[in-house]
């Protein structure tokens, strides 16, 4: 697969890169942001972490807003920061409205026309980018976490829930947990997939936890107590309570409600060291 440099920087001793690339699974151009971490030799392989980011947002938020390289050289991780959706698809409306279309995936692969030719992005993130990833960068092939923020809480919960063989570990930043009984995405997410409450609810959450038979997985979550979208959106309580009831209690969760902080990235910035902390962890085991 061809890919197209679009930048490259250097941080921290090892390099930011934006990439972009033809996407077969949702027929566009997709770009990617990619930290390679400073190499002590030219065949070193490092453990990834893939970063999902929330409604409306790009590859280029979580790059620019949270400070992430610094941690990424220090625990040595390759960080993959994919883009939100598809976009320029020349679907009717696509750019309209903040919630439904461009930066509004939900990380669902669509069946509703005309959505359902491109926004595939769930095998995009878990099957197409996950390849791609290990195929050319240096990698350690059975060394993979997942980690988002918002919307793209809700994309790493689904990630892992629905594919747990392919990530050793879970974290989120004010994640949606209950997408079908979120008022701000529940419009697009009608939009993608249909209205029948049974094929909504295969892109829940804390549906989708209460039925977990995989492997042991522990989650990570901070929340602020000053998070606009808290009570009516996250539901992070409802997730918590079903994840508590998994079969033998294969899901552990730790959640934070820290004092204080709202929804943006000033939050992200200051406990995503934690994060990075916890992965490194997991996947050194």
């Amino acid at each position: 697969m061809d890919l197209k440099l679009i930048s490259s920087n250097k941080s921290f001793g090892g390099y930011q890169k934006v990439f972009e690339h033809f996407s077969p699974t949702v027929q566009c151009n997709m770009k990617f942001g990619i930290y390679l971490p400073p190499a002590e030799s030219e065949n070193e392989k490092f453990p990834v972490l893939f970063y999902l980011s929330g409604l409306t947002c790009t590859e280029q938020n979580v790059i620019t807003k949270s400070g992430y390289q610094r941690f990424a050289a220090q625990y040595k991780l390759i960080v993959v920061c994919p883009d939100t959706s598809p976009r320029n698809c020349n679907i009717p409306n696509e750019d309209e409205k903040w919630n439904i279309g461009s930066g509004a995936s939900m990380y669902v692969n669509a069946q509703q026309e005309p959505w359902n030719k491109h926004y595939q992005m769930f095998t995009y993130i878990t099957d197409e980018l996950y390849q791609l990833v290990q195929n050319t960068f240096p990698v350690i092939q059975d060394k993979i976490s997942i980690s988002g923020h918002s919307m793209g809480g809700h994309g790493a919960l689904l990630c892992a829930l629905l594919c747990p063989e392919k990530y050793k570990s879970v974290s989120l930043f004010a994640p949606v947990c209950s997408i079908s009984n979120s008022p701000t995405l529940i419009d697009g997410l009608k939009t993608l997939v249909g209205e029948e409450k049974h094929i909504l609810q295969k892109w829940d959450t804390t549906f989708l936890v209460k039925e977990y038979d995989g492997p042991e997985m522990e989650i990570l979550i901070h929340v602020g107590s000053d998070d606009e979208y808290l009570i009516k959106d996250l539901l992070i309580d409802d997730f918590v309570e079903a994840a508590n009831k998994s079969k033998d209690n294969k899901i552990k969760t730790t959640l934070f409600l820290e004092e204080g902080y709202d929804h943006g990235y000033y939050f992200i910035s200051t406990f995503i060291g934690e994060h990075f902390k916890f992965h490194s962890s997991k996947l050194s085991v």
